[in-house]
């Protein structure tokens, strides 16, 4: 579609997990061909969509306080003549759709994240009837939005690349396969092709995405399905594609093929996000997770079999209902057997809609909050302890953006470490190797190693 118009301002602010932030790239993408130009504020903009998630505590709230925080700026647009749609996409549209507009006058459109490429026509319905055609669109396709998407448009040197979606796990906290439907692989042909592009266009790094990114099970052009193994592999033939990540997993879907990849692909970054989510039997029973935290453990222990430098992150909820103070200090000592070097960790907090939202034997506040301080001493002390491990080492660097000093960059790891670095600018979107000189819990600080090669990027 040819754009005829005066270029909009587009401003979309984004919630939650990086599946999210590659949506809500593919949104500026969907909508750019219609005149809308991203911008990096609310102020004077002809769309502002916010992209939520639903995962975390009081996620509506939020949601609902954004909302009036931004209304101003549509009553001020419209005040001086013009117009401003506004949107909420993303799982807590798909959860709760009808209540947002009902509560929210001033939302003009909700729609779910199954719904992107059909934007063009929703965006083209409620522009010719400002606040008199509002939009609800959260139904699940028969057909899959990643046929319908345009060619990716920004990007960066690290890029990501959705390669499924939706989970059939049904933990009994989590509201995935409500807001994001069943499980759905990609064929393995057009994730391949689509790195191609991402490569074409500057990308160096790749992150494969997915609620249950291992869990992928692609029609493959031999006719047979592909695993994440096998998939790995391919796009790491592709041409230009320097490192490849994946996130977020389920241990239940660490196969031996998936470790066999860990141990062949050295464009595969030794880092893998493997959430547990809590150490205890009981709790992972009750949460419906399907494997013990024994499990756990051997599939530790295999992967570092197959590549001994591997680390880990992981996700932890404190204060599951039910959960004893036996059962907190089962997940403590799952922590301190395997040794993470980055984890994220929650407090409880019942979702609508989920079966932990009606369990009964509730965990005190002040109880889940003192678990969950003593959860993350233990974590930041590992998190310490691994970065001060890495001071003196070299080891590559992509540089992804200009660092908040100047003459400073800043990127991540192999091990998904940041880093800050005094570099030349000319150093961006490049992989440097850096000598590691000094680490806090949260970042490293480094220096660029000087070869020929960076002489000549500084030149």
């Amino acid at each position: 579609m040819e754009n005829t118009k005066k270029d909009k301002k587009l401003y979309i602010k984004t919630w939650g997990c990086q599946m999210n932030v590659y949506d809500s790239s593919r949104m500026a993408d969907i909508l750019r061909p219609l005149g809308y130009k991203t911008v990096e504020g609310p102020e004077d903009a002809d769309m502002i969509i916010l992209n939520t998630c639903h995962i975390r505590e009081k996620a509506t709230d939020k949601v609902f306080s954004e909302i009036g925080r931004l209304k101003e700026h549509k009553e001020a647009k419209e005040a001086s003549g013009g117009k401003m749609l506004m949107a909420v996409a993303g799982c807590v549209a798909q959860a709760e759709g009808d209540f947002i507009l009902k509560r929210a006058p001033v939302i003009d459109m909700v729609f779910g994240p199954q719904t992107y490429h059909e934007l063009p026509e929703m965006v083209l319905k409620a522009t010719n009837s400002f606040g008199k055609n509002r939009i609800v669109n959260t139904e699940f396709p028969t057909i899959s939005k990643f046929d319908h998407l345009p060619q990716e448009q920004q990007q960066g040197a690290s890029a990501f690349l959705s390669i499924q979606e939706g989970c059939d796990k049904f933990c009994t906290f989590c509201v995935v396969p409500y807001t994001r439907g069943a499980e759905y692989s990609r064929p393995v042909e057009d994730i391949v092709e689509e790195a191609r592009r991402l490569v074409d266009n500057g990308a160096k790094e790749i992150t494969l995405l997915g609620q249950n990114v291992n869990a992928y099970h692609g029609d493959g052009k031999d006719n047979k399905i592909w695993g994440l193994g096998r998939l790995i592999k391919a796009i790491s033939e592709v041409n230009g594609v320097q490192q490849i990540r994946y996130t977020t997993s389920h241990p239940r879907d660490v196969d031996a093929e998936l470790i066999e990849t860990h141990r062949d692909v050295e464009k595969l970054m030794p880092f893998l996000h493997l959430p547990v989510q809590s150490g205890s039997d009981k709790i992972l029973k009750a949460m419906n997770r399907k494997h013990t935290a024994d499990d756990y453990r051997r599939i530790v222990e295999d992967l570092r079999k197959a590549r001994p430098d591997l680390v880990f992150s992981s996700d932890f909820i404190v204060g599951f209902p039910g959960e004893t103070d036996q059962d907190h200090e089962d997940t403590m000592q799952l922590i301190r057997d395997v040794v993470f070097a980055s984890a994220y960790s929650f407090k409880f907090s019942a979702r609508p809609g989920t079966p932990a939202a009606n369990m009964q034997n509730l965990v005190r506040e002040d109880v889940k909050s003192a678990r969950l301080m003593e959860l993350q001493d233990l974590v930041n002390a590992q998190y310490l302890e691994f970065n001060q491990s890495c001071i003196g080492k070299t080891m590559p660097v992509l540089f992804e953006r200009k660092g908040r000093h100047e003459g400073q960059l800043q990127g991540r790891t192999p091990f998904y470490q940041a880093i800050n670095v005094p570099a030349n600018e000319r150093c961006l979107g490049e992989i440097v190797d850096v000598t590691i000189t000094s680490a806090s819990a949260n970042a490293l600080i480094g220096e660029v190693k000087i070869t020929e090669d960076v002489v000549a990027k500084s030149a």
